[in-house]
């Protein structure tokens, strides 16, 4: 290339990125934009999503940024933090629970629940027949029992000093046979674990009973109605910052763990493929339709977000070194050089 022919193409290159410069802001970069958001629109009406992207891309996607990325431990830190900020912002003790979640829906939540009856008689069920639960009611109706035998039953109440007696006499008893209590409280408690079966049982009976629907549902309601006026920082009363922090950091050290079993596997692939099921071959505007993704949502975040984004990259000079050199090397190119050789 001769060098009048080098001075032509650099001529034009400064041309070029002035034109694309001129164009990349205000309302010649919206109207642009608005241009190729209703063209894409219109291919979205016969490309499916089977042709743009298949399972197999979906799925090593999630693998490499959901499950196989490192995340830095500045993660939890600012997670931390930013709940921190959550927990004492102003808006905490101004908002209460009734403006987040109405009456309605609450109730809504109840009904729902209320007919997972099958869930709630398995829990109860489950409860019961938790050693926890055997422990504590065997320890429970063993000192009812000793109470009311030294204590609270109708004759030491009636006849004054029975009770003192009673203690007196079980003293006695104890140093004219040692061990004495000892062989009682074996005795007892065994009487009870031959008998914990039938109250564990009964109480199991009592329970579905006692907690039906209509009993659940005003149970709830009315602990319901005595919290939903009450502010936000009202009941996280006592959370304080460590404690926040601390959670956050079990939350995500669970997450950590929990991405790489087989069961979000499973469940990820689950997704996955019943979205290509419904949709792998149906046109791309049919899902954004379904997900109210609309021409009126994307200009609106084009005004919102990208263009004050594009102004400020071209303020700083990125848009026109990017011009540059995406223009440059055609304008040094053969092809170039051929162009205007001929046109000289």
């Amino acid at each position: 290339m001769t060098q009048g022919n080098t001075d032509l193409a650099n001529a034009l290159l400064e041309q070029h990125v002035k034109h694309e410069m001129a164009s990349l802001k205000g309302a010649k970069l919206r109207k642009f934009l608005d241009t190729e958001v209703s063209e894409l629109l219109n291919h979205a009406q016969t490309v499916t999503l089977s042709r743009l992207v298949s399972e197999a891309q979906i799925m090593g996607v999630i693998q490499r940024i959901v499950v196989d990325m490192e995340l830095d431990a500045g993660i939890p830190e600012l997670a931390a933090e930013m709940a921190t900020e959550v927990l004492n912002a102003p808006v905490q003790e101004t908002t209460t629970l009734g403006d987040i979640i109405s009456r309605e829906q609450a109730t809504g939540f109840l009904e729902e629940a209320l007919e997972l009856r099958h869930q709630r008689e398995r829990v109860i069920s489950e409860i019961m027949a938790h050693p926890v639960y055997q422990e504590l009611v065997s320890n429970v109706v063993y000192h009812g029992l000793v109470n009311y035998l030294y204590e609270d039953n109708l004759i030491t109440k009636s006849v004054p000093g029975v009770g003192s007696m009673m203690k007196f006499g079980k003293k006695m008893a104890n140093r004219a046979v040692p061990g004495l209590d000892e062989t009682f409280e074996r005795r007892l408690k065994a009487w009870l674990s031959d008998s914990l079966p039938g109250l564990i049982a009964r109480s199991e009976q009592f329970l579905h009973r006692a907690l039906s629907d209509d009993e659940l549902r005003d149970s709830v309601m009315a602990a319901w109605v005595s919290v939903e006026d009450r502010t936000v920082a009202d009941l996280h009363e006592g959370l304080g910052d460590v404690q926040l922090q601390e959670f956050v950091v079990l939350g995500y050290e669970f997450w950590l763990r929990f991405r790489k079993t087989e069961y979000f596997k499973g469940c990820v692939e689950a997704v996955v493929a019943h979205l290509f099921a419904k949709y792998g071959d149906r046109p791309i505007a049919d899902l954004l339709g379904d997900v109210g993704v609309t021409r009126d949502v994307i200009m609106a975040e084009i005004d919102a977000l990208a263009l004050p984004i594009v102004d400020v990259l071209r303020e700083e000079g990125y848009v026109e070194a990017l011009l540059r050199r995406r223009l440059s090397s055609f304008y040094k190119s053969a092809a170039a050089k051929k162009v205007l050789q001929q046109g000289a």
